[in-house]
Formats: structure tokens, sequence, C-alpha cells
């Protein structure tokens, strides 16, 4: 006798995020950015994500087409004991299985209420409806168990919606369902971040490149992601050994690396103050920051990075004139004569700041990030930033896209990545230049 035909793998999978107070702020679905990074380890690649309202006809249609599409669904939330508690009800009603009450979880809820000296409410009952041939998923944590069902070649995966519930069973289940099932080797991921160029830039310059990965036997596949003054290329290629996957996804790297320079200043996913820190770490130099405009969002990002007090010490918000000459030594007449948002009162910021940090190396940074306060020589997003050490001067005005929050970041950024150039001792990028700079190395 033949032993049992083994069940088909599992390679792509979609999410279902279920609750109407997902669909408003300041709720996030953060389930589903974790349950992707698991699958990812284990090589199914998450295709899709929805977030469903409270709606029983609005998730049956959604979970419907899911199991159209792919081989592995993911429902979170919607399991609870309340009547907007639909997860169950739907998928019961797309695959046609009846819900019937199993006597083994209701005991079992029965029991955490009573271990809180507390009677059990007939509302939680819902809870122990599950659909004919679903496996139970204990949770340890809460009263909704999770439940596994297989349906004609796909499989369904339904999970509470508390994360502090959720990430245990997810963990389980992936070891004890999800990795033997799953094919053709894992998924693994390389970010690359790009600094001084912009997105429609990058892409342009690497669609040629990027599209010769996906031929041959690891294709590697190519997202572009952009933030403030930031372009990501996140490159996956799914390998059966880490070790294949790292070798061609450093050649990937190194392909970038050809085109884009200096402009390319992380491989290994480190963001740019990490790479600012490990520049100064390596010379043994320390920085001073000067901030205006960016009331301190720099300085907040560089003591993000745990042991960076082996380089920050002492920075300064400088928002008026005043705390401009009185703390830092800006001369009055340099402020008087050139206006604040100048490239000679940035230089004389990071001067300044340099000298009381005790610094080898200071940065300034002044600029309008608005709504109001912007003229015609000097508009709303303009922003002067100054970079120093004993033998160079680096000064370069901005004009940055409007918006006060998104000045304030696009400024942070490139102030970082011009003191990243400066050490390295490259030329200044020139994405967003508004006017050109007049300091120069000497």
């Amino acid at each position: 006798m033949t032993g049992a035909l083994r069940p088909p793998s599992l390679r792509w999978a979609e999410i279902v995020a279920v609750g109407s107070e997902l669909l408003v702020p300041p709720r996030l679905d953060t389930n589903s950015l974790f349950i992707t990074e698991r699958l990812n380890e284990y090589g199914i690649e998450v295709r899709a994500k929805a977030i469903v309202g409270d709606r029983r006809e609005d998730l049956e249609a959604v979970v419907r087409a899911a199991l159209a599409r792919t081989e592995l669904v993911v429902v979170c939330g919607g399991l609870g004991p309340t009547d907007d508690d639909l997860t169950r009800d739907a998928v019961s009603a797309v695959t046609g299985r009846t819900l019937r009450e199993q006597s083994g979880i209701l005991d079992g809820i029965r029991q955490r209420f009573a271990a809180r000296g507390a009677r059990m409410p007939e509302i939680n009952r819902r809870q122990a409806m599950v659909p004919e041939g679903a496996d139970v998923i204990p949770n340890g944590l809460g009263t909704a168990p999770g439940l596994w069902l297989e349906h004609e070649g796909r499989v369904l995966l339904l999970l509470p919606g508390p994360p502090a519930e959720l990430k245990p069973m997810v963990e389980r289940v992936v070891a004890e369902r999800l990795a033997p099932r799953a094919g053709g080797g894992r998924l693994h991921r390389r970010v690359l971040r790009i600094c001084g160029r912009t997105e429609s830039e990058v892409d342009e310059r690497a669609a040629p490149v990027y599209s010769r990965w996906v031929i041959g036997p690891l294709p590697v596949s190519t997202t572009v992601l952009t933030s403030p003054a930031q372009v990501e290329l996140h490159l996956s290629v799914r390998a059966a050994s880490a070790a294949e996957a790292h070798a061609r996804l450093e050649a990937a790297a190194a392909d970038m690396a050809c085109l884009f320079g200096a402009d390319l200043f992380s491989m290994d996913g480190r963001v740019l103050e990490e790479v600012v820190g490990q520049l100064l770490r390596d010379r043994g130099w320390h920085i001073g920051v000067a901030e205006s405009c960016t009331g301190g969002l720099i300085s907040g990002r560089l003591t993000e990075v745990p042991g960076s007090s082996d380089y920050v010490g002492f920075n300064a918000v400088c928002y008026s004139n005043q705390a401009k000459a009185s703390v830092l030594g800006v001369p009055p007449a340099l402020l008087a004569g050139h206006g604040a948002v100048s490239e000679p009162v940035a230089l004389a910021m990071a001067d300044g700041i340099r000298q009381r940090a005790a610094a080898e190396i200071g940065i300034g940074v002044t600029g309008i990030a608005g709504p109001a306060g912007g003229s015609d020589d000097k508009p709303l997003g303009t922003v002067v930033i100054g970079v120093t050490t004993a033998d160079v001067r680096v000064v370069r005005t901005y004009r940055f896209p409007a918006g006060r929050a998104r000045v304030r970041q696009f400024a942070a950024q490139i102030a970082l990545d011009l003191a990243r150039r400066v050490l390295l001792g490259v030329e200044a990028g020139r994405a967003f230049v508004f006017m050109p700079g007049t300091g120069v190395r000497r």
C-alpha cells in the first residue's frame, strides 16, 4: 500500500484583514506585515492584501475572489463573539460548509471565564462554531480559536485579530503546517537605498538592468519605492539555499552600484543615519548638528541608532535669529545682510556647532518649511544646508516639495546625505538643488 499523497505545495498567498476600524484613522493593519514576513521566510509570496469592513456580503465577495486566485488565503479578525464578527459565517457561505458547535471549544471558553471568577456570556458560544472539515488551532491567549480549512485544493487560515493572540498562532501554523508545504525554496530579499536622485531618474536608469534579472534560473524581482529624498529598490529571489540567494542578490546589488555610484548609500538595508554613524565611528569623529527648520529631526534620527553616543555629543535647535547668534555665534551682521535662510548663515551655523561641540564635522540647516514666510527669491520649501570640517566647506540651496512635514523630512535626509558625502570625499548630489552652492572644497 502506498503512502498518502503529498498535499500540493503552497507558493502564493493573499491576506484579508477584517474590521471596519481598520478603514479609518488612526488604526493600522500591522498583522499583515508580520504574516507576510513569516510566509516569505518559507518562500510563500503574498500577492495581494485586502481590508474589509464588517459587512458579510463584502467579506464573502473578497474571500471568494481570493480563493479563485491563490493557494493560501489568510483571514485576520472577525472571530470574536459579537454580531459584527462575521468571518466564520462568511467562510461557511463561501465554502458551503455548515457551521457546527464544538463542545471542546465551548468548554475551554467556559474554563477561561471561570478561571477569572466569571460566568461565560451566552454570546461567546459563537466562538465555538466551526465549519465542517476545519481543524481548530488553539488560542492560548484568548477565546477565539484559529481555523485551518482545506477546500478544493486551496487553504483558508482564519486567525483572531489581536496581535498578541495572532502572532504565536502564526508561528505554530508556519512551523507545523506551512513549512512542510512551502515549495520552491525560501524567498530572500535585499533592500538598496539611493539618495540624490529622483524616483523617475532611478527607474529610467535601472529598468534596462533589472529587466534582465528576470531571465535565468534564479530570477530577481524588483520593486521601486520612494520616500522623501530617498528611493528604495527591493530585490527578491526564490532559492533553495541561502548561499545561492546571497550570490544572486550580491551580483544584482553590484550592478546597481555601477549605475549609481555614491548615490547608492546602502546595499544591506541600513538606513542613512546608520551609515553616517558607522562612517563617523570608523574615523573616530564626532558630529555636531545645528537645526532651524528641521527642529531636531536630524538629531533624533542620529540618536535613534544604538551606540550613537560614540559620535554625538552636543546638538542645538536654534530657531530664532537670536538663538543662532547667541548659541552658535552667527554674526548678527551676517543674519541682517543675507537673511537667516542663506548659504553664509548655514555655513556659519555648521562652523558654530562644530566648535561648540568639539566635533570634527558640523551640519547647519536653515529654511522655510511653511505654510507662511516664503518670498519670490526664497519660496516655500527653500532650505539651505551647510556641512563643514577643518578642511572642507560645502553648502547647497534646495527647493523641496511644499508641505511643512515633507520639507522637514526632505531636509533631514539631504543633510545626512551631504554629511555622508563629505565623510567619503565624494561630490554632493544635485537632486532638488534650487541654486548653485557657493561653498567649495579647500
